[in-house]
């Protein structure tokens, strides 16, 4: 199975899989690993990955356009078409809560592809037209989704045959239940509503045309406040 992870910090995740049982199995040709610095898909000589959301607020919002070029030069990821044996993974605190129903079943993939956003967060026509799920690891904020995408890689590779021997079904006899009903209103205080950043218009080739919606464009902040609030998610 091969695992690719879309990061902006592939030197803080590469230690962790140079160990142990994650860097056995990479031996043996059970996994492969593929950290993919989202930095080397950007055209300018700054290599700059984030800009400043549309409709206003703090902080900065991973662009879409290198992660779909990163995404474009992975073998075998189809953009235009789902694929079964493929998953594209957007972590992100608001996703669906990640337990080991989630892994077993992504265990059967081919390849599982993680996006890890920084910052405020990732335009969110990666999760409207690109990601297949979103998920978040718990009920608490990251920095980052690296952390994330190592416990994911983890979980689910162990599952994978010969990975750990014996061991999987032991631990699965273990798991009396699992987390299966998603939590959907988490509250501690923390909101989280779609961000977009530069372009206004994303050009996908054969997708067509991903635009930011118009109301963020308006400069009419009282709507914007409105549309935002109409789409918040709160996380615990």
């Amino acid at each position: 199975m091969i695992f690719d992870i879309l990061t902006i910090c592939p030197q803080a995740v590469k230690p962790y899989f140079e160990e142990g049982i994650i860097k056995r199995a990479q031996k043996n040709k059970l996994i492969e690993i593929n950290l993919r610095n989202i930095r080397d898909y950007t055209v300018d000589k700054h290599r700059v990955v984030d800009d400043s959301p549309y409709g206003g607020g703090p902080g900065m919002v991973i662009k879409i356009e290198p992660i779909w070029k990163c995404l474009q030069g992975i073998n075998n990821v189809k953009l235009s078409a789902k694929n079964n044996k493929t998953k594209i993974i957007l972590l992100s605190p608001r996703g669906k809560l990640f337990d080991q129903s989630m892994a077993k079943r992504w265990s059967k993939l081919d390849r599982l592809v993680l996006i890890s956003g920084r910052y405020e967060g990732v335009d969110e026509r990666v999760a409207d037209y690109i990601a297949d799920e979103i998920v978040s690891i718990g009920d608490y904020i990251l920095m980052g989704g690296e952390i994330a995408a190592m416990a994911i890689v983890e979980t689910t590779a162990r599952l994978i045959p010969g990975v750990i021997g014996d061991e999987t079904k032991w631990s699965q006899k273990k798991i009396a239940k699992s987390r299966k009903k998603e939590i959907k209103n988490r509250i501690m205080g923390f909101t989280e509503f779609p961000q977009y950043t530069k372009p206004e218009i994303f050009k996908a080739g054969k997708e067509g045309e991903w635009k930011v919606p118009p109301v963020l464009l308006s400069g009419n902040h009282a709507k914007i406040e409105e549309w935002r609030k109409k789409r918040i998610v709160v996380i615990k």
